[in-house]
């Protein structure tokens, strides 16, 4: 009768446990892709204004997402709004700050982690960060630069060649924040337009776009906000 008694107790256990991972199996479901920019916080010490950094959430979906930001060293950082949610095709800006950036902490890295959930979904997206003595000395920087110049070179140069006057460098520093600005605005939009998969949205299916269009646009929109906080 124990044994008896024992083993049914046993297989309500097991079948518990059974149903506790199918239920979170069906709540995780697929990784959901995590739009985080930039990809890499550079903090120079000989450099006040770069002690604060900001790094951009991006939400594209339908769906309201929930965040939060863990650290590896969370005695040196201090993140504003560490937890919080962002609405659906909208964004928000988490700001870094670093508190000790002594001599003893340069060529650190530590790494943050965004764990993000919606939509019975979750994702995560890591940023590594770097503590170095001057601008000067850091190559990912020239190299992450480069890499700007080299993105946004062919999308610029042809609208900045026929917007730029005879003369005048004040004009062409405007005409090329105009069109910084107008570009900008343009991935904003892509963003906010729903996926080609989205059948219940009341906007035109010839204006429906693709993750692929939302992650370049993304993309080029959180390096023309780099250009723009430099």
């Amino acid at each position: 009768m124990r044994r008896q008694e024992s083993q049914e107790e046993g297989g309500a256990k097991m079948g518990g446990a059974q149903r506790d991972r199918q239920a979170s199996s069906s709540e995780t479901g697929p990784s959901l892709p995590v739009f985080l920019f930039p990809s890499e916080l550079v903090f120079y010490s000989e450099q006040r204004d770069s002690h604060r950094r900001v790094l951009t959430l991006y939400n594209p979906y339908t769906f309201t997402l929930t965040f939060k930001m863990l650290c590896t060293a969370p005695s040196l950082y201090r993140v504003v709004e560490a937890e919080g949610s962002v609405r659906a095709k909208s964004c928000v800006d988490l700001v870094v700050r670093h508190l000790d950036v002594s001599p003893r902490h340069w060529g650190r890295r530590d790494q943050f982690r965004l764990d993000v959930r919606g939509g019975g979904r979750r994702g995560g997206r890591g940023v590594w960060a770097e503590l170095k003595q001057s601008e000067g000395l850091d190559r990912r920087s020239k190299a992450g630069s480069s890499l700007q110049q080299r993105v946004l070179s062919p999308l610029l140069q042809p609208t900045l060649t026929h917007l730029q006057p005879p003369t005048g460098t004040a004009v062409r520093s405007v005409s090329q924040w105009v069109v910084c600005v107008l570009v900008a605005s343009l991935c904003v939009a892509v963003l906010m337009l729903p996926l080609h998969t989205d059948s219940s949205s009341m906007v035109p299916r010839c204006l429906h776009v693709s993750t692929n269009q939302k992650l370049v646009s993304a993309y080029t929109l959180g390096l023309l906000t780099m250009v723009f906080l430099r």
